[in-house]
Order: structure tokens, then sequence, then C-alpha cells
């Protein structure tokens, strides 16, 4: 029996057309205009970047591997990135001081309230589950879109990142791998822990998020990016890891289920010191022009972090479903 994923369904021209032509076996068709037209962080474009990149992780079920480096398809692929990092640059303030850049993560705001607060002080048992949903699309692939940057750095950098990808894969250790734990989260939930079970259900701002790993992953010109964002995930996590750990307990929750937030909390608070210190310190050394792209990528990745954090707290304060569909 497959592992693999089934194709989605398509939410637009843009996804329907990279869908048909992987389950036809045909180039895509897509018009100009249509991409143009697209929303570059709506459903639409969203999922057909998302599909475009999934061929270079699992692919799909029934889906030749060929099409990993399909022509046409790359060609579409490069005109529907052009719009998303058009749109990131747009829309993160820039700059090149990367201290100025990582400061606002390193500590707290006292007054902020996200989604780990919530679900820590209020959150019900099916916004918790909801929550996990949206975050399989990334946690059950963990840390395989940075290992793309790992040929493209070179000394300290290059060793130091190497490290902490280590630790998420679990210490050489399979049962301890990140996206095990979380697979083991979901099962402990009482949900459908196969990779990319939750695809259908994850609205375009849980897919960008996705998207904009393997975009920084993918392209050799943003390694700089990739390791911005792989920085602000590694400073940004141990708090809210400790939040979520905390809030699954108060909800009934037993050990199957806080072991991947636990894990986060030491791991990551030494993390952001090595991706600190020995990989940025180090990338900049050696390439100190790459200092707007380390900036870019931790500001798209708060960007777009809050735009999905302030999506999830609007619905659930409203008592409505934050997926494209509840879940059963």
């Amino acid at each position: 029996m497959t592992m693999d994923p089934t194709l989605p369904e398509p939410r637009g021209p843009l996804s329907e057309a990279v869908i048909t032509a992987l389950a036809g076996g045909s180039p895509p068709e897509v018009a100009p205009r249509t991409v143009r037209d697209a929303e570059p962080l709506g459903e639409d474009l969203q999922l057909a970047l998302y599909v475009c990149y999934e061929l270079h992780y699992r692919g799909f079920d029934q889906v030749e591997s060929r099409w990993e480096w399909d022509p046409e398809l790359l060609r579409l692929r490069g005109r529907l990135e052009d719009r998303f990092l058009a749109t990131l640059r747009a829309e993160s303030p820039g700059g090149t001081d990367v201290e100025i850049a990582l400061e606002p993560l390193l500590v707290e705001d006292p007054g902020a309230y996200g989604v780990s607060h919530h679900l820590l002080d209020a959150g019900r048992w099916w916004e918790m589950r909801e929550y996990l949903a949206h975050r399989s699309i990334y946690h059950l692939k963990e840390a395989d879109p940075h290992a793309w940057v790992i040929p493209r750095l070179r000394g300290e950098s290059k060793a130091a990142l190497v490290a902490v990808e280590f630790d998420e894969f679990g210490g050489g250790r399979g049962e301890r791998m990140h996206a095990k734990l979380f697979a083991d989260l979901l099962d402990g939930a009482g949900l459908d822990s196969r990779y990319g079970h939750y695809l259908d259900h994850a609205p375009a701002r849980t897919l960008a998020t996705v998207n904009l790993m393997s975009l920084f992953g993918l392209h050799r010109a943003l390694r700089g990016a990739l390791v911005g964002h792989f920085a602000a995930a590694e400073i940004t996590t141990p708090p809210g890891a400790n939040r979520l750990a905390q809030a699954l307990t108060r909800l009934g929750a037993g050990p199957e289920c806080t072991r991947f937030f636990t894990e986060h909390i030491e791991a990551d608070a030494v993390h952001e010191q090595v991706m600190r210190r020995d990989v940025i310190g180090d990338l900049l050394s050696r390439e100190p022009e790459l200092a707007s792209d380390v900036v870019l990528g931790i500001q798209a990745t708060a960007l777009l972090e809050d735009r999905l954090g302030d999506h999830l707290l609007a619905c659930w304060r409203s008592g409505r479903t934050s997926l494209r569909r509840p879940l059963p």
C-alpha cells in the first residue's frame, strides 16, 4: 500500500491546471493573465505552488516521479514563485541589520497574545485539534526544507546547521525524529497521522507558511533567507512550545501528545544560540552581501505566521472552524 498522499482538490484555475496535468500526464496550460490575476497569498496560487513543491518531497500517489523536473511545470512554478516572492518583499520592512531584525524575537512582548496563549488559557479540545491539523502540513516533514541549504553553505555555518538538523532528525534515532513525534501526537489526539492527510483542510494561510520554506530552500540564491527563516523559527519556538505542552496537559492529553512540544523547549533554546552565532555569524562573515536576504527570511516568517495566527484566533473567537472543512 502506498504511503504517498493523494492529489488535493483544486481551488481555482491555477491549481486545477497543475493537478489536472499531474493526474493526466500532459503539461499544464495556463495563460499568463491567469497567473497575473491570481491573489499571491490566496487559495488558488498557494495550493498550486504547494503541489509543485511537494513533487520535491514525497510526491503524490499515482503521479510519476518524472514530474519533479518537467520543464513546463517548472516554468509555471517559477511564475508562481515570482508573484509570491514579490509580495513577501513588498510586505516586509526590509533592511540589512540582522540584529535589529532579530531583536523583537529575543524577548517576548508582555502584552502579546497569540495562539499558544489562547490555547493555554481558554482553548477547547476542538481548537487544539484544529491547530494540530494545520501544523501537520509542515511538522510531518519537519526540517526537510532546511536540509536543502546544507550544500549551499561553507565552513562553520554548514557544520553548525548540520548539528541543528541532526537534532531535528532525532539524533540518528528514527523514533525521536521530530516528524515522528508529531505523528505520535496526532495519533494521541485522535487525528490522522498520515503524511499530507489534512492538505484539503488547510487554508492558504497555512500553506503559505510551508511554501515559504520550500521557496527559500530550493533556490541557492535565497540561502540567506532560508537561514534567516530557520533562525527565527528556532528563536520563537521554546516559549510557545512550553505553553502548548501545558495546554495539552490542561486538556487531559497524555505524554504521547506533550512529548513533541517538551522536546522543543530545551532543544530549540540551544539551537537559537547556534543559529545566531555560528550559522548566521559565519555566513555573513563570508558573504556579507546576504544580510538583506537573512533579514527577509526573518521578516517574512513573522509576516506569514502573524497572518495565520490572526486567522485562527478570529475564527475561534467567533465559534467557527479555522479549517476549510471541519474535522470529523
